[in-house]
């Protein structure tokens, strides 16, 4: 199968080899740019936990203090294994959606109430308000940026006009907004009639319907092999 690939290639290179080396053909398409926010480092013993919904976040963190066994709750495996590289061990995952991770907040220990929000600097889902609704004490720290990417070099244009795409995977709101409008800059919407689009929410599901996406799957972060292996075969 020819899959799209749109995260930067850090974040797409050992996914993109484990998809070539199981036979398939990978094309490369990233529709953000992440850079640093260049974030103040933060002390960790300032908060009971510390928030992350993206590995981005995990990526660009900086922190005063050599304390990693602060409480981390993370939005899916990804994300909980990037902070675990990292040294923090203290880690819980939810199940790949914000709204889930909300609910592990909730649910944990009645002691932690004062929290660290780590994100970028365009977010769908408003965790922050809707913790501080919850009675929880929360700082909201943006420490990376994304910005979309609107322009394919010749190369790629003539990859994806060489090899239609079958799949396409899809990590944001705003790399779906990004892809959207590339594919329709580029007139690839005819090359890409039976292409299936696999994201991680129901909104993002919801907004890619809105544009005429009709072959729209969901799936975890971490599972993109099985998903498309059940596609391929159902």
């Amino acid at each position: 199968m020819n899959i799209i690939f749109t995260r930067p290639l850090i974040d797409s290179e050992d996914l993109m080899m484990n998809f070539f080396k199981s036979g398939h053909k990978v094309i490369h398409m990233p529709t953000l740019i992440i850079a640093s926010a260049n974030m103040e480092p933060i002390n960790t013993k300032d908060y009971d936990a510390l928030i992350f919904t993206s590995a981005n976040a995990v990526r660009f963190l900086k922190i005063k203090n050599d304390d990693k066994n602060t409480k981390c709750f993370c939005v899916g495996n990804l994300t909980e294994r990037s902070l675990r590289l990292k040294g923090f061990n203290n880690t819980f995952a939810a199940s790949g959606t914000v709204n889930a991770l909300k609910n592990i907040i909730i649910n944990s220990e009645k002691n932690i109430k004062n929290l660290a929000y780590l994100c970028g600097d365009v977010i769908s889902y408003e965790l922050d308000k809707e913790l501080l609704q919850e009675g929880f004490k929360i700082k909201k720290i943006i420490n990376y940026t994304s910005t979309k990417i609107l322009d394919l070099s010749k190369e790629s244009i003539d990859i994806i006009k060489r090899y239609p795409a079958n799949i396409a995977l899809i990590y944001s709101k705003r790399s779906a907004e990004s892809f959207d409008e590339m594919v329709r800059k580029y007139s690839f919407s005819e090359l890409m009639t039976h292409c299936t689009v696999m994201c991680i929410s129901k909104k993002i599901k919801e907004f890619l319907k809105s544009k005429g996406w009709n072959k729209v799957e969901l799936f975890n972060p971490g599972e993109e092999l099985n998903k498309i292996d059940q596609i391929k075969n159902g």
